[in-house]
C-alpha cells in the first residue's frame, strides 16, 4: 500500500495521455462474485458476440421474470445480454437490475456495468476502464475501510475521542475525501470514506494519526487499510490477538 498513490498517478497519466477514461464500480461487490463474473463472461466473449434478434429479447424478458428458471439460466441471459453492447440491452439489464433476485444482485450490477462499458466505448471512440473493488467507489473515488487501535488496548477517554473526530473531520477534507462513517468504540476506531484515486490514501491516514497522537500517543500508528471489505467482530477480534503477541 505505501506506494499506491504514486501507482495510481501513474495510471492517471496513462489514461489522460491515451484517451482513456477510467471510472470506478460504484456498488459494493464482493471480489469473488465479480471475478465469478467475469469468468463466465469471457467465457461467452471467446465464442463471439452475436446480434439479438427480436425473438431473444422476448425470451429473456419472460425467461427473467419467470421464477420457475434457474438462477443458472438467468446468468446465462445476463451474460447475453451485457456483452451484445446494444442499448436495448442495457435497458433491459438496467430494468432487471433495479428488482432482481437475491441471488442475482450482484450478477445484474455486473452485467449492467459491463454492458454500459462497452456502450460508453462504442458511442464516444475512447477506451474505458472500470476499477473495481469490493467496497466500490463515487465518480472518481474510491472507498476505504480503516481499523485503527488503541494503543496498549485502553479504552478511549472522552478528550480523546473529541480529538479523533476534531483531526478526521478535519484533515480529510483537505484530501477532497468524504468521511461516511467514523465509529469510536472503547479502544478502536473504524473508518470508511471516499478518497480521490490519484491520492496516497496510506500517506493521508497516516498523517491523521500522527496529529491524533500529539495528544499522548493513544492510537497504534500501524493500522489497517483496505478497499475490499469491512471487518467483522470475529476479525477485529483476530487483530487484536495479534497484537497482543506483538
Amino acid at each position: 500500500m505505501e506506494s499506491q498513490g504514486d501507482i495510481f498517478r501513474k495510471y492517471n497519466d496513462i489514461f489522460n495521455n491515451a484517451g482513456v477514461r477510467f471510472q470506478i464500480l460504484e456498488n459494493q461487490t464482493p471480489i469473488e462474485h465479480q471475478m465469478a463474473y467475469l469468468r463466465y463472461s469471457y467465457k461467452f466473449r471467446k465464442r463471439g458476440c452475436q446480434k439479438l434478434k427480436e425473438s431473444d429479447y422476448s425470451q429473456y424478458m419472460e425467461k427473467l421474470s419467470n421464477i420457475a428458471i434457474s438462477i443458472e439460466e438467468k446468468k446465462k441471459i445476463l451474460i447475453l445480454l451485457a456483452i451484445s453492447s446494444e442499448i436495448r440491452a442495457y435497458r433491459l439489464l438496467e430494468q432487471y437490475a433495479q428488482h432482481p433476485e437475491e441471488e442475482l444482485i450482484h450478477w445484474a450490477t455486473m452485467a449492467l456495468t459491463e454492458s454500459r462499458m462497452a456502450l460508453e466505448t462504442e458511442l464516444s471512440g475512447e477506451s474505458q476502464i472500470y476499477i473495481s473493488t469490493g467496497l466500490g467507489g463515487v465518480r472518481e473515488k474510491m472507498r476505504f475501510y480503516v481499523l485503527i487501535l488503541s494503543s496498549q488496548e485502553q479504552t478511549f477517554a472522552d478528550y480523546q475521542r473529541k480529538i479523533i473526530e476534531k483531526e478526521f473531520g478535519y484533515i480529510l477534507p483537505e484530501y477532497d475525501c468524504e468521511i461516511e462513517r467514523l465509529t469510536i468504540y472503547d479502544m478502536y476506531v473504524e473508518l470508511v470514506f471516499l478518497m480521490p484515486i490519484i491520492s496516497n490514501v496510506k500517506k493521508t491516514i497516516e498523517k491523521v494519526v500522527l496529529e491524533c497522537n500529539l495528544y499522548g500517543n493513544f492510537l497504534y500508528e500501524s493500522f489497517i487499510l483496505t478497499n475490499v471489505k469491512e471487518l467483522n467482530q470475529n476479525e477485529i477480534n483476530q487483530v487484536f490477538k495479534k497484537h497482543r503477541k506483538l
